[in-house]
């Protein structure tokens, strides 16, 4: 008998799967930003407190609009200059409660997914960590828009008040947005590179209250340092010359102590209200009974840019202000608002850089007790 060796049948093989290699940290797309964007987003609109927080901001702001326009009407004793002031105001208003509630819209983005365990699922994905990290600032400042644009409404109304440019509102609003990024930004940036939510947050709010505060409070502290005896000129009456509008004026000079504030303005410079008043594009109305200012954002530009160019002649002739050296030291009267606006929003793109390096896995090193997964 022949041995019958077995035959063996070759099984068919399955197709090979196209290979998806994973983008680079800092690849975008479209398609990726819209759906981390879209996941934070519902999150938000699904939370009651979203809801509570957006109505109370509404009645907090509106109520706060109605006090102002009653207090400010009856300190101008209907002179007719309360609309400067009451828009003023209600910028600062909007302003300073943003500054406040924006902090917490991504000072736990990351930290925060990342110790509810749901962090990982994003990472293990094609998403690259840029996309994930822009998708998560993108929510974060249309959420911030949200309370914006329902500031709008008061806005106007203080517009139509009087003695404002109508475009005056669409400058504040869109430097307003742009700042609410850079803050956004800010507190991405502190989630990333802190592992507790509560850490994260209060140094957020902690970067902002230095831009806001403390700048002022350098800017005083270093004033005392940075005065010189110098010789100046003078436009002053001559002796002996009458008071009023027929008085006579001349040259002379004098050591006087002059203060270079153009050394340290850029501390003022970088402050978001500094920001926002000196890009709001209104101008100083001066009261004809009491000689001042009644538009506050045009009064801060004014003097800001004052302290930039201090004049370099004094001038004593207060009865011929129109004279030739007032005109010619009016100073640099160009903007500041640009400047201090990009440093604001390098403040937010360095913390959006440092989000999207702790985002790229695998992670290099890791705080201890961190959750992955």
């Amino acid at each position: 008998m022949t041995a019958m060796s077995p035959v063996t049948i070759d099984e068919p093989k399955a197709p090979e799967q196209p290979r998806v290699s994973r983008s680079g940290t800092w690849h975008l797309s479209w398609h990726g930003i819209r759906t981390v964007a879209q996941l934070e987003l519902r999150q938000r609109v699904r939370s009651t407190r979203w809801i509570v927080a957006l109505v109370v901001w509404f009645v907090v702001v509106g109520g706060l609009t109605l006090l102002l326009s009653g207090v400010l009407s009856d300190a101008m004793l209907g002179s007719g200059n309360s609309g400067p002031l009451m828009f003023g105001a209600v910028v600062f208003l909007v302003l300073g409660l943003g500054l406040l509630v924006t902090p917490t819209l991504t000072s736990t983005a990351v930290n925060g997914d990342r110790n509810a365990g749901t962090l990982a699922t994003l990472q293990v994905t094609l998403l690259s960590p840029a996309e994930i990290a822009l998708g998560k600032l993108a929510a974060a400042w249309l959420a911030a828009c949200a309370f914006l644009v329902l500031s709008i409404p008061f806005l106007v109304v203080a517009l139509f008040m009087g003695d404002t440019p109508p475009l005056a509102v669409v400058r504040v609003v869109v430097i307003v947005a742009l700042l609410l990024a850079a803050v956004c930004g800010i507190g991405l940036g502190f989630s990333a590179l802190v592992s507790r939510t509560a850490g994260s947050t209060v140094l957020t709010f902690i970067t902002v209250a230095a831009l806001v505060l403390l700048t002022p409070m350098l800017f005083g502290l270093t004033f005392s340092s940075l005065d010189e005896e110098q010789t100046v000129q003078v436009w002053g009456p001559v002796d002996g010359s009458t008071i009023g509008e027929d008085m006579q004026c001349e040259f002379s000079t004098q050591v006087q102590t002059v203060v270079h504030t153009e050394r340290t303005w850029w501390l003022l410079g970088i402050n978001p209200f500094v920001v926002v008043a000196d890009g709001a594009g209104t101008g100083p109305i001066v009261d004809d009974d009491y000689g001042t200012s009644a538009d506050p954002l045009g009064a801060i530009r004014d003097g800001i840019r004052g302290l930039r160019s201090p004049d370099r002649v004094d001038n004593q002739c207060y009865y011929d202000q129109d004279s030739l050296p007032a005109r010619a030291q009016a100073g640099d009267q160009t903007p500041i608002w640009p400047w201090g606006l990009a440093a604001n929003l390098a403040l937010g793109a360095a913390g959006f850089v440092v989000a999207v390096r702790r985002l790229a896995i695998p992670s290099r090193k890791l705080a201890r007790g961190t959750r992955v997964a």
